[in-house]
């Protein structure tokens, strides 16, 4: 059994004077405001298209979603530029922006994952934004030209003072073959992957530990660990990187609890649930948006 996994302090994070300000902002000053972080991604409508809002068509409406980041009290909302030029004017102050700088539909197949830029840090900037996200998948075979171009948004980052979120997610046919995108193997490669190239922040799944992965590289196909440790694994694995967990496809609400727990009993920083949020009714999102509050004042920092 590991070891409980003590989160990096603010201080651990040697951010520069711009980062530290924009991320002092959403850890401290909006949301939970204790150094954790609930982060709403709406991002989905690009990655995966309209399917996503069948369960609450009200959400396709984001001045909706918005509200919800307002009335929620989140720490920040995730979307791509069009929503953020078309909508955030008017939240812009109450709520945190993190603007997705990149992102792919979904029609084709994962195997050859990469996503292009839709947008820039300097949109970022000129937005008002507190952090800006990208995404790199991990083994895909375009994975040489994803690290480029993510070098490239890291160095906008430094020279604009802009946290940078790297959703690190392993793809590829090479990832299928070596136990999957969410085996142990997979999750803690691409935690460490973020913390190598630069990235603040990272988002990610939790890693399915509790099963042998047979065909993972050694040691990882003898290994099995608890839920709660292998994602202490991979917390430690992204060093003085920030840990989010995604919420994924939607939960019960008994799952939800239960994954917002294990993430900061695991060392994360905090949650970005999207469709677990707003793919819900407005009175069942805001109450679920309380508990999730009530949740994170225990690990304060």
């Amino acid at each position: 059994m590991l070891a409980s996994i003590r989160r990096p302090t603010f201080e651990d994070l040697n951010l520069s004077t711009g980062k530290r300000a924009r991320l002092f902002s959403i850890l401290y000053q909006h949301g939970p405001a204790n150094g954790t972080l609930m982060m709403l991604p709406i991002d989905q409508g690009l990655e995966h298209g309209p399917i996503d809002f069948f369960d609450n068509p009200d959400a396709l409406d984001t001045d909706w979603v918005l509200r919800l980041a307002v009335e929620g009290n989140f720490s920040g909302i995730a979307y791509h530029i069009g929503l953020a030029e078309k909508y955030h004017k008017q939240y812009a102050g109450r709520v945190p922006l993190l603007l997705k700088v990149n992102g792919k539909t979904n029609v084709p197949s994962d195997d050859d994952s990469f996503s292009s830029l839709t947008s820039s840090v300097e949109d970022a900037v000129r937005l008002g934004a507190s952090a800006v996200g990208y995404t790199l998948y991990v083994g895909s075979p375009a994975q040489d030209v994803d690290i480029a171009q993510a070098n490239e948004v890291r160095r906008d980052c430094e020279r604009y003072g802009m946290p940078l979120v790297v959703w690190a997610y392993p793809r590829g046919a090479a990832i299928k073959a070596k136990g999957g995108q969410d085996s142990l193997y997979a999750v803690d490669y691409a935690a460490r992957v973020a913390c190598e190239i630069g990235a603040d922040v990272v988002k990610l799944n939790v890693p399915n530990s509790e099963e042998v992965a047979a065909a993972a590289p050694k040691p990882y196909n003898t290994l099995t660990m608890s839920e709660l440790d292998g994602l202490r694994k991979v917390v430690k694995s992204a060093g003085r990187t920030l840990v989010l967990v995604s919420g994924g496809s939607k939960l019960s609400d008994d799952d939800m609890i239960h994954k917002a727990r294990l993430a900061m009993e695991a060392g994360c920083v905090g949650l970005i649930f999207g469709r677990n949020m707003w793919q819900r009714k407005w009175d069942d999102a805001t109450a679920m948006a309380a508990r999730m509050h009530d949740l994170m004042k225990e690990f304060g920092q």
